[in-house]
């Protein structure tokens, strides 16, 4: 999963890795790992591209383990790929009740909230990612989600470099 974007897996043999990781957590003690294996499940569906599967594991991982960032991230992913925008913007700020100081849940929300159209929204949280990490600034061209408001003179007044 690490380097997916960059060397992606044929879909076949990405899908068999996946599901043999699904099969082997079947097999341990359901007392083993309470949080581990419902997370590890959750990013195997993920994987597969299976969002809406994904979630219940996920929830389930962020009940036993609610300080892991981590799984609000691949909360987020998965329900914005089954086009629930409004429960991935809720699942990072959960995340941001733990972890306010992590500039990719900041970065996310920006995103996320850009592509429902809250230009203000998403531009403070922009903006906090850039306080927090500068290097999200380098990010932002490439980045489609900020389509929507691209041209939208808060985003561009946050987005100008001034030299």
């Amino acid at each position: 999963m690490v380097l997916a974007d960059q060397w992606q897996l044929d879909p076949v043999a990405r899908d068999r890795v996946a599901q043999r990781t699904l099969d082997t957590l079947d097999q341990l003690d359901p007392q083993v790992g309470r949080g581990a294996v419902p997370h590890l499940r959750g990013q195997a569906l993920r994987v597969m591209e299976r969002y809406a599967d994904a979630i219940g594991p996920l929830r389930e991982a962020s009940s036993a383990d609610p300080e892991n960032m981590h799984i609000y991230l691949a909360l987020g992913w998965c329900y914005k790929r089954i086009g629930r925008l409004d429960m991935a913007i809720e699942s990072l700020e959960d995340a941001l009740a733990n972890d306010p100081d992590e500039g990719i849940l900041h970065y996310n929300l920006a995103c996320y909230w850009s592509l429902v159209g809250k230009t203000s929204t998403a531009v403070r949280y922009l903006g906090q990612a850039f306080d927090l990490d500068p290097n999200y600034r380098d990010m932002v061209a490439g980045e489609r989600d900020f389509d929507p408001i691209r041209s939208q003179p808060e985003f561009l007044m946050l987005t100008s470099v001034i030299v």
